[in-house]
């Protein structure tokens, strides 16, 4: 009985058993969080997972078997002291050569990028099913967009911010994205990245991030009160995240008279400086670095994000989590549920601009979206995440499987997201008083 063939006959008494291989400080920030959880909530949901991590910044749940490769108790490997990309290549082929140990324990292989060309090669000789995560679009469209708004606004990029072009790193994860025999893509705009590079459909699954309903609620009572709409822009200010095109809108919106924009992050080189005049307006609250962000979407009406390249924000979940309204780019379409979300084109500050001035002026319209926002907020947690994720191993795990639908794309959307993965949310017509999704 081949592998696929146990798997279907042991479903119903053994959870599907998972290698999950993450070569940086999981619990740590960013990534790094998302990662954990995705370990964390798999866990809870009931799958068996053998977790292969640089370090591990945050203790994960008893079930789950841990391995460092990159530390020992405490003492760690500095990543700067190995340089980033030969600390990820050691991972790598420290999980690689684990594997075959494990032949008969691992039922899928999850992998991130930059991190995974050996493991995936392993386990292709091995026969073990693979997801590669992909927590952005593809990295060439990534660079590309970049590159090309970064010219347009006369920001040089720094050589070591993450979204600068850099050959030998492209190469490597095209490989990765050939070798895997699945790419886990959080929202259908990264899918649609892939598409266009030819990648085949039934290679795209899509899954989700989520956020901690524990620590991200919404106020009680009213939140409007003299003080104007309150924005929100949570996140490393970059040109990637287009807060230029947010602080283009607010300052054109009546909402800046007598509301208040807060920008909590720090600002990538030369960024800051571009947008100097701008961020001198009495109506936007430059913070920094903040710990208290839960709090600061309580405090909230919406949140701006008007990036342009993304995979799926963990800011626009907690977001919504919160009671905060997102107003977001197409590229942020995962977090659009069921019009609890404003949407506008990438770069159309005129239509961000007059969402704006819509729930400034009409505070009944503002009320039903928060309203609608709490009320998705339980299909958008990690604990749903984790539900999903799970359901997705147990398809690839039985991918050739008797009772696979034939020809099918392994794609799973359920509860957790509503919309479906192979058609984009309409973008929102901002005249519409009941939302009427216009093209």
């Amino acid at each position: 009985m081949g592998r696929a063939g146990r798997r279907v006959a042991d479903s119903l008494a053994v959870a599907v058993r998972i290698l999950h291989s993450f070569p940086h400080k999981i619990g740590a920030s960013r990534i790094c969080t998302t990662a954990w959880w995705e370990v964390a909530s798999v866990a809870q949901a009931g799958g068996e997972v053998t977790l292969y991590a640089g370090a591990v910044q945050r203790p994960l749940p008893a079930s789950v078997r841990t391995r460092t490769t990159l530390a020992r108790g405490r003492a760690r490997i500095p990543y700067r002291l190995l340089g980033g990309g030969r600390a990820l290549a050691l991972h790598d082929r420290l999980v690689a050569r684990a594997l075959p140990r494990l032949r008969e324990e691992v039922e899928v292989v999850h992998a991130w990028p930059s991190a995974g060309l050996e493991t995936l090669q392993a386990a292709k000789r091995l026969g073990i099913p693979t997801v590669l995560e992909r927590p952005n679009a593809h990295t060439r469209f990534a660079y590309e967009v970049v590159a090309r708004e970064c010219e347009r606004i006369g920001v040089v990029l720094p050589a070591n911010q993450e979204h600068a072009y850099k050959a030998h790193k492209l190469h490597k994860e095209e490989e990765e994205y050939s070798l895997a025999d699945y790419l886990l893509c959080p929202s259908e705009f990264v899918a649609r990245t892939f598409r266009d590079e030819g990648f085949a459909a039934e290679r795209l699954l899509r899954h989700g991030y989520g956020y901690d309903e524990r620590v991200y609620f919404p106020a009680q009572g009213e939140r409007r009160g003299t003080g104007g709409l309150q924005a929100l822009f949570v996140g490393v200010c970059a040109v990637r995240k287009g807060l230029h095109f947010a602080l283009e809108a607010w300052l054109r919106s009546p909402a800046s008279r007598t509301g208040t924009f807060r920008i909590a992050g720090e600002f990538i080189p030369g960024y800051r400086e571009k947008l100097a005049e701008l961020l001198e307006h009495p109506s936007v609250q430059v913070l920094g670095h903040r710990d208290d962000v839960p709090e600061l979407m309580r405090r909230s009406d919406v949140l701006m994000l008007p990036t342009i390249e993304e995979g799926s924000p963990l800011v626009c979940m907690e977001a919504v989590g919160s009671g905060c309204v997102p107003l977001v780019s197409e590229v942020c379409d995962a977090v659009c549920v069921d019009e609890n979300a404003l949407v506008h084109r990438v770069g159309d500050v005129e239509t961000l601009a007059a969402q704006l001035t819509l729930l400034h002026e009409d505070e009944e319209r503002l009320a039903e979206m928060r309203a609608a926002c709490l009320r998705v907020a339980p299909s958008l947690t990690w604990r749903a995440a984790g539900t999903q994720l799970l359901h997705i191993y147990e398809q690839v795990a039985c991918r050739d499987a008797p009772s696979q639908e034939a020809d099918g794309p392994l794609r799973y959307v359920g509860q957790m997201r509503q919309t479906s993965p192979s058609s984009p949310r309409p973008l929102m017509s901002v005249n519409s008083r009941e939302g009427t999704p216009q093209p």
